[in-house]
């Protein structure tokens, strides 16, 4: 379960130190003191009602002089709950206005600043922001004093690290294990730790390593045979279950993910439905198909995605948070979520890959070609992209962009160095934030180009936003660009406006909605006379289209405008008359170790169909539980036939075909009779 609310190791909250201030005289006098609220208010942090809390801490912040240490306490105080109640963006700002009336000198206030950090970096967490995350539990970190806090701050730490930055993973682990040495913790915060050894162990490839911490944090929780097992048990049995498949150990992998409970429901089931859809590969994120990520996520009570966290990923940390991105996006109708038993909503791994169905440009390397390009025509040079680890570059991008604005703060010159420090993922979003308003000032000072801006200006409102998760926020953040002079009258910058738009649209609507809305905004573009016919604006805008097409059953409208785009439409989804399936496998599909440990499960196949009608390319998209029933699911369409296809080329039959294949039990082995 998703836990809203800062938990710090140590035990107890001080009392505000030197006492409250109130501020001055009221009219009736109130019947209680402020420390008294502040104590009730405390009170019911412990206690579900969040709605009470916030009400008693914004009581208690109208009491406390506005500027003062108190008032700083309260609003530290106030950002939990403000988060616990999916107020993120509030949360933020309140902790950031604490945080500015706490003094730095008063050692009293070390535990408030380090709840303020804390928060912040739960936020960043929680929000896939992990250079963010960073940023605030290093401060936190750094603020704490006590041995449980310093240990519940770099816990957290090194959870955002292993995605951002391994080597400083390590480092803090290191550091937490000198404390651990001196400190004596409870067997189920020890395990943490061993979890948190054991994916960056898996995520840095050395999976010998993260089998024994995996195997470690078991032991630590109890072992297989717990009577109890809680969603730390199935989380800690699931990371050993990776390491075992990923080491060539298939038997023992099965043997630990049935000890999770995952595909082992005796009462309903966790059915994909047609809400889970892969992300696209290309685009901004640069997804490439061999990229393969495992995702943890929560659903909540009304179907959404409560909170998605990468687990592992062959291809890099950033490849894991962009798949845990897609993921955030999913969701279900609430009355199947009924139906998924509380503990299985709260704990779910999904095997991700990327889908060449619609593989489309990224809009943002078209964007950043134009500012390179009208930065060299100034004889400004843009340093090249970093190789190697992003967070090692990060020293040398900053000391270049101190030195431009010390030569020129408004130049040309700082305005490449932001450039290149912005595309760095280390940097925390608040911050990359405020570098775009900066570039913006800068580029609209020289009169850059309107697409040229938009390299600073769409990244710089959507990262000023904590909660552009939320239904609609996304839109309207964006929307009104549309309309801004400089970049309606400009073909190209109109465009991409509404392309970005309607991908970030998309990724937070049901695959099952019609997105009628994103159609008529990729209309507009793909219809715009102003653009060539083959300007890949123009061409991504009607792959969109066919793909909302395609998913909404209008075929032949998909085949349509797939082939004005002037792409080969060979996808086996909008083909006039695919091929038909003329054999294929039966029970014996069925992996014997799975049936053995009575797993059931599912996975999503795409794969390419042969001119002779043999499946080639064949790959898992989306595979419960994770590598389960990937390689059975692969090999059911290997073996699978279909219809011969004539092509004069020789070529595909068609291409990117996906299928979905469910591997269930009889019900008297789901029985155990």
């Amino acid at each position: 379960m998703r836990i809203k609310t800062i938990a710090l190791l140590s035990a107890g909250v001080l009392a505000m130190a030197g006492g409250l201030v109130p501020v001055g005289a009221q009219t009736p006098p109130p019947s209680t003191t402020v420390q008294q609220d502040f104590d009730a208010a405390t009170a019911l942090d412990a206690k579900p009602d969040r709605t009470a809390s916030l009400a008693a801490w914004e009581k208690l912040e109208t009491r406390t002089k506005a500027g003062s240490r108190s008032r700083g306490i309260v609003l530290v105080r106030k950002a939990p709950t403000l988060f616990a109640l999916n107020r993120a963006d509030e949360s933020v700002k309140a902790a950031r206005a604490g945080l500015a009336l706490l003094p730095a000198d008063d050692a009293s206030l070390a535990e408030d600043r380090t709840r303020a950090f804390l928060i912040l970096g739960q936020v960043a967490t929680d929000t896939l922001d992990y250079a963010g995350a960073v940023t605030a539990l290093q401060q936190a970190e750094a603020s704490a004093l006590t041995t449980g806090d310093k240990l519940g701050a770099m816990l957290a730490l090194a959870t955002a690290q292993v995605f951002i930055d391994p080597t400083a993973a390590a480092a803090t682990l290191a550091r937490s294990d000198t404390l651990i040495a001196k400190s004596k913790l409870e067997n189920s915060v020890a395990a943490r730790f061993a979890r948190e050894r054991t994916l960056l162990k898996l995520n840095t490839g050395d999976i010998a390593g993260a089998r024994a911490s995996a195997l470690q944090a078991i032991r630590l929780l109890g072992g297989l045979e717990t009577d109890k097992v809680d969603i730390m048990d199935a989380s800690a049995r699931s990371d050993a279950a990776i390491a075992f498949l990923l080491g060539g150990n298939a038997e023992e992998a099965r043997r630990y993910m049935a000890y999770t409970g995952a595909g082992r429901m005796v009462k309903g089931s966790f059915d994909p439905a047609a809400e889970m859809r892969s992300p696209d590969c290309g685009g901004d994120a640069g997804l490439k198909p061999q990229d393969v990520a495992v995702v943890e996520f929560n659903i909540a009570s009304d179907g959404t995605i409560d909170q998605a966290v990468p687990i592992y990923a062959a291809g890099g940390g950033q490849v894991a948070l962009e798949f845990a991105r897609a993921v955030k996006g999913w969701s279900w109708p609430a009355e199947k979520v009924q139906a998924i038993p509380a503990f299985y909503r709260y704990h779910v791994r999904v095997e991700m890959r990327c889908s060449t169905a619609f593989q489309r440009p990224s809009i943002g390397d078209g964007l950043d070609g134009v500012l390179e390009q009208w930065l060299s025509s100034k004889g400004v040079t843009v340093a090249p992209e970093p190789v190697g680890p992003q967070a090692a570059a990060l020293a040398g991008q900053r000391a270049e962009l101190a030195s431009a604005a010390a030569q020129s703060p408004d130049g040309l010159r700082t305005l490449a160095a932001i450039y290149r420090l912005t595309s760095n993922p280390t940097v925390a979003r608040e911050e990359r934030a405020a570098l775009y308003a900066r570039a913006l000032a800068i580029a609209k000072a020289n009169d850059a180009p309107p697409s040229a801006r938009l390299t600073f200006d769409l990244p710089g409102r959507v990262d000023a936003v904590t909660d552009i998760w939320k239904p609609g926020v996304f839109e309207r953040t964006l929307t009104p660009m549309v309309s801004e002079p400089v970049y309606a009258n400009d073909p190209q910058a109109r465009a991409a406006i509404r392309l970005i738009m309607v991908d970030g649209a998309v990724a937070r609507t049901r695959k099952s909605e019609k997105n009628d809305t994103a159609i008529v905004t990729l209309r507009q573009v793909a219809d715009d006379k102003a653009l060539r016919p083959n300007d890949p604006l123009r061409v991504g805008a009607l792959i969109r289209i066919a793909s909302i097409e395609e998913r909404n059953g209008q075929i032949d409208a998909a085949r349509a405008t797939f082939a004005s785009s002037g792409l080969t439409a060979n996808q086996c989804a909008i083909m006039d008359a695919p091929p038909k399936m003329v054999s294929k496998p039966g029970s014996e599909a069925f992996p014997m170790e799975a049936q053995r440990w009575g797993f059931e499960g599912w996975t999503q196949v795409q794969y390419d169909i042969g001119a002779d009608g043999n499946v080639v390319n064949q790959r898992a998209l989306l595979s419960y539980p994770p590598f389960i029933f990937s390689e059975a699911g692969t090999k059911f369409f290997t073996m699978a036939k279909y219809a011969k296809t004539y092509r004069p080329d020789g070529g595909l039959g068609c291409g990117a075909t996906t299928s979905r294949i469910k591997f269930l039990l009889p019900e008297s082995a789901r029985r155990g009779s």
